[in-house]
This record gives C-alpha cells, structure tokens and sequence, in this order.
C-alpha cells in the first residue's frame, strides 16, 4: 500500500511511503488483539486493594455471650463477619493481574491493528519535523491543517523527542509515542495513527523485516 508523505501545512511533499504488506496488509487475527488489549489493560492495573479478614481485626477474643439460653444464635467472636466491624469473608487480597502472552501473538495482534488502520485509511504519514521550542499551539495547527483535529491522534516518532511530547501532553486525544513503544491498545484507541516518515522504517526493524 502506497501513503502520500503531507507536510504540516497538510499539503502533499511529492513523496509517498510504501507500507510493507506483511505488516500493513496481513489478515486480521480479533482474538490476538484482544489478547494483547486485555494484557495491557491488566498490566496497568495496581492491583492493591486489600480488606481485612477475621484473623486481621483488631478486637477482643472474649466469648460475646454465654453460648446457650440467648434464644439466638451462639456466637464466639466480635470478629465474626457476622457482625458490623468483623472481617471480611474472603475480601480482596493484593495480587498482580498481568500475565504472560507469546511475543509472537503480540507481533500478530499489531500487524493486525495496523493493518486494520490501513484498511480504513486511518494511517497518515507525515514529514519528519523539528519544534525548537515545547508549543501546542504547534500541535494544534498541525491536526488543523491534516483535517483530523475530531479524532483521537497518536504521533508516531522514530526516536524520543522532548519538545513534541511537551507541546502535546495538554491536548485531550493526543499522544505521542517512539516507534518502539507502540501498543495495540494504543493503534485500536486512536482515531489516525500519524506516522512521521522515518518512523515507518524504524516500525519495519522492529518485525524485523
């Protein structure tokens, strides 16, 4: 698939990026994105919630009531869950929600995000640019001057760059991530992956094409 190169005044440069197929243009495999989007999303998870059990109340150990003749129940504890104040039966415990899925899978779940992208013409790639100085107002024209300032974006770099990730941070519905770091659940949540030209080079070393 071939993608005109915009500049960012939204006009085309006379150049175009060649998308390679095996990664832009494999068949869609759902369960393996949602593999991939369930894993991140766990990952991010803290996992910290903690309610106390019966052995964990602090309390008296002493027999609340004789145990018959009461016309209740007998009851041994003021720790009972029972009671308003006793521990919980079992409550959350502290646990870590991630777990393990094939570095091929994930590799399977991307393609197939990106791929899904393309198919609906939601990839655009732009001229690499420079920002001497943090300024949304910078962004903002950009998205303006593209068309796509009502989509969710995420800016696609070949390398880390401070003043593009700062002039960003503020724009509800913008990111901007390295080549690199890019996720499935970041490609299926953005409206337009915006790719900057050499970025595209740096998504095909990372499958190692």
């Amino acid at each position: 698939m071939e993608v005109k190169v915009l500049n960012t005044a939204g006009n085309e440069t006379g150049r175009s990026v060649v998308l390679n197929e095996t990664i832009f243009g494999v068949e869609p495999n759902d369960h393996a994105i949602y593999l991939d989007v369930k894993q991140f999303l766990a990952a991010q998870r803290q996992g910290t919630h903690k309610a106390k059990e019966r052995g964990e109340i602090a309390g008296s150990t002493k027999k609340i009531k004789k145990q018959k003749g009461t016309g209740g129940a007998r009851a041994g504890s003021i720790k009972s869950p029972l009671f308003r104040g006793g521990g919980r039966v079992f409550g959350p415990r502290p646990r870590n929600y991630d777990f393990k899925l094939n570095k091929k899978v994930k590799a399977l779940a991307r393609k197939s995000a990106l791929t899904y992208k393309a198919q609906g013409s939601n990839i655009v790639v732009l001229e690499d640019f420079v920002l001497e100085a943090p300024k949304t107002k910078e962004i903002v024209a950009i998205s303006n001057n593209l068309k796509i300032n009502d989509k969710k974006l995420i800016f696609v770099l070949p390398e880390q760059n401070k003043n593009i990730y700062l002039s960003s941070r503020n724009l509800e519905g913008v990111s901007v991530v390295t080549a690199s770091e890019l996720t499935t659940y970041q490609i299926m949540n953005a409206g337009k992956v915006i790719f900057m030209e050499s970025s595209v080079g740096k998504i095909e070393e990372q499958f190692k094409i």
